[in-house]
């Protein structure tokens, strides 16, 4: 399975998916529109490594909601993607047993190989 979650008004996102230019069978996912789903949260953290791996700290309300000054269990990474899609660090690309999260050019670049 091949997947793609993704923000559909993300400049970046659009970027990225034209690079990588998927195929027909390729699920693309608007994580504004399609909430992402617990199932979802924990099968991609379980690839990831973590929940934190998956959480971005750009996000304007990590900021605002004074989350740099705590500290945030897997738990609380957890629950505050699942609340707020902005806290999802984009984009998540799934392709088989592969995960590749955000938009560093290396992640970019590795998940071009496997499309």
């Amino acid at each position: 399975m091949k997947k793609i979650y993704h923000l559909a008004t993300c400049s970046t996102c659009i970027r990225i998916i034209k690079e990588i230019n998927p195929s027909e069978g390729v699920v693309l996912q608007d994580i504004k529109t399609e909430k992402i789903t617990e199932a979802q949260i924990d099968e991609m953290a379980k690839m990831a490594g973590s929940y934190e791996a998956l959480f971005s700290r750009r996000a304007m309300k990590y900021k605002s909601m004074g989350l740099k000054d705590k500290n945030l269990s897997e738990q609380d990474y957890r629950q505050l993607i699942l609340d707020e899609y902005t806290f999802l660090k984009r984009p998540v690309i799934i392709a088989g047993d592969k995960i590749f999260v955000g938009n560093a050019k290396k992640e970019v670049e590795a998940a071009k190989e496997v499309f």
